[in-house]
């Protein structure tokens, strides 16, 4: 009987400690020790240059990339598409019966280095705020003793190399533990998330069986504004518009002119005008159709701890678009953005014409409840009905002078939204963990607003998937001066500690 015992306690003994060893304390003793450890790497990624845009230096991210992972010993394979591949790392556990997918993002949005108060957003920099309330470079600093309010600035500090580093620095964390996860791990990189992953979908029907997985973690996006642990269980999906109106084949004197020739700027304007009320409601009839707000739905809204007052302040706001009546309740909605517009010249360069042309860029955020082909279509008709023709091409000069109206409208839907339920065996995993790692449970979010290219995964692979943010909300993502707090990356090597050490 005595040996029967002693088997069952060699048999479960392990199991029992998968999550009892790694207690809050232990956690936060082994994220200090490897934020300290992992701050040369992550410096090591932040300066390597990675707009999609420039395959060259994407070919240098995939070849850092694997050798971090086989330094893992994970296996490595490059997924082929028409662009920069995807990269997919695999790393067994022997008798798993369960594998966990992996998001990580490595591309970076665009820079303007004129706006970038540092030499370089690929010379990261370590900042503290000075007297004045402003972010200075700090000369001198000793990373062994750092201050979690410092930050370091890079393009892609917290979109999304940063996580990529935390999940690097948690690996190697558990290694020198020689502890094994209970299941087998899948990361898949992805090198072109900011272009809006436009090979994803196709590469993900492709290559369903290289990545079956039981579930899926997105590394990415900011915690709560409180800066308190948090789960996201869905993201909105995201359509691109471009609308350009025209006028004066070239542009023309505006003295000469003036009052004469229609000013395709002002046509634009009122166009886009048009297309929302005073409250920022979208106008296009049926845009909104299909989004109810039911009892279950509110209460899970209502439980997200937003101070209303505090965001506003944050983005210096005296008022508010109304489509929600909050901050959360707004998300739910899709929603239709002017991301930028062009026509003529100014500041500097301003000079008195008539433009020739004036365009605007839209994007539109997905949810589920609405198909974006039927909302890009509505858009369209609005654009007809406001007495446009409508062509996909620039126009001829016949096709100029038979109408009096003439605009150019093209679309690229990059994927949908995706939504987990709360209680899905993901979610209660990753919620278990957190509240392990810091004896709270997270706040629960049902829809964040940005978009990540995770429907494919779920749609093709079946699988359900929850983003655990890690970095700071005011982190200046995709705008100049992107940063990460300290603290931030430290917290997010312990929730992914966390994370490898629970039982699934």
């Amino acid at each position: 009987m005595k040996n029967i015992a002693l088997l069952f306690w060699i048999l479960i003994f392990p199991m029992t400690i998968l999550s009892q060893g790694f207690n809050a304390q232990k956690l936060d003793a082994m994220a200090q020790k490897y934020a300290k450890k992992s701050f040369p790497q992550l410096i090591e990624l932040l300066s390597i240059p990675n707009d999609a845009h420039f395959p060259d230096d994407i070919e240098t991210n995939i070849k850092w990339c694997e050798n971090a992972f086989k330094n893992r010993k994970f296996k490595t394979q490059r997924i082929k598409t028409s662009t920069v591949p995807l990269l997919l790392a695999e790393r067994k556990v022997d008798n798993a019966s369960k594998t966990v997918l992996i998001y990580l993002q490595l591309d970076g949005q665009p820079t303007d280095t004129s706006r970038w108060f540092q030499k370089s957003p690929f010379k990261p920099e370590f900042k503290k705020l000075n007297s004045d309330n402003e972010w200075e470079i700090m000369k001198n600093y000793d990373l062994n003793n750092y201050n979690d309010e410092w930050r370091i600035f890079a393009r892609s500090a917290s979109d999304a190399k940063g996580p990529a580093s935390m999940f690097l620095a948690a690996l190697d964390a558990i290694s020198e533990e020689k502890f094994e996860p209970n299941y087998n791990i899948k990361v898949i990189m992805d090198f072109e998330e900011e272009l809006g992953s436009p090979q994803l979908p196709k590469a993900v029907v492709e290559n369903s069986d290289l990545l079956e997985s039981d579930m899926l973690i997105i590394f990415d996006g900011p915690l709560h504004i409180s800066n308190q642990p948090t789960l996201k269980f869905g993201a909105r999906g995201i359509a691109t518009l471009s609308i350009t109106t025209y006028g004066p084949i070239v542009p023309q004197h505006s003295g000469h002119y003036g009052n004469y020739a229609p000013n395709p700027a002002l046509r634009l304007a009122k166009l886009l005008a048009s297309m929302k009320d005073d409250d920022g409601r979208v106008t296009i009839p049926g845009f909104y159709d299909g989004i109810v707000i039911d009892a279950k739905t509110q209460k899970i809204l209502d439980a997200v701890p937003d101070d209303e007052n505090q965001i506003k302040e944050n983005l210096q706001l005296g008022s508010v678009d109304k489509v929600g009546r909050n901050y959360q309740e707004s998300l739910q909605y899709p929603s239709l953005n002017i991301r930028g517009m062009q026509s003529g010249w100014i500041d500097d360069e301003v000079r008195t014409i008539i433009p020739g042309w004036a365009k605007a860029e839209i994007d539109v955020r997905l949810v589920l409840e609405s198909d974006p082909e039927r909302l890009i279509g509505l858009v369209k008709n609005h654009i007809e009905a406001s007495g446009y023709k409508v062509l996909d091409h620039i126009p001829s000069k016949e096709e100029r002078m038979n109408n009096p109206k003439v605009a150019t409208f093209n679309y690229e839907i990059s994927y949908q939204s995706f939504r987990t339920e709360f209680d899905s065996e993901v979610g209660k995993w990753l919620v278990s963990s957190i509240n392990r790692a810091y004896d709270i449970d997270p706040i629960m979010v049902r829809m964040t607003g940005g978009s990540i290219p995770i429907s494919p995964f779920v749609t093709t692979l079946g699988i359900d998937a929850v983003t655990v943010p890690t970095v700071n909300m005011d982190n200046n993502q995709h705008s100049p001066n992107e940063n990460l707090r300290l603290g931030n990356y430290r917290e997010g090597i312990k929730t992914m500690i966390a994370i490898l050490t629970e039982k699934l």
